[in-house]
């Protein structure tokens, strides 16, 4: 049985909850904003977080992992508000 996209959407907003604590300590968060038809997470950054010159570390070692760990379907979480560049 295949997952629904509600089904992935509940699992993937549980795994970032996980995550939340510790953005929310640097005054950030993370949104998921959509689950596109290849199974990638587009999120959008908030607070600290969209402007940190650690954000695109944050994404790949922290969010991503722990999105991919907690739902293998997932293939991959990009943030549409900042790019690999963004490191300051």
């Amino acid at each position: 049985m295949t997952a629904t996209t509600n089904e992935i959407l509940e699992r993937v907003e549980a795994s970032l909850d996980t995550m939340r604590p510790y953005l929310n300590d640097d005054g950030g968060n993370v949104e998921v904003v959509e689950i596109t038809d290849d199974m990638i997470v587009r999120v959008k950054l908030l607070g600290a977080c969209s402007t940190c010159p650690q954000s695109f570390m944050t994404m790949k070692a922290g969010i991503e992992e722990a999105v991919k760990r907690a739902v293998p379907e997932i293939k991959g979480v990009t943030a549409i508000n900042i790019s690999e560049y963004n490191l300051g």
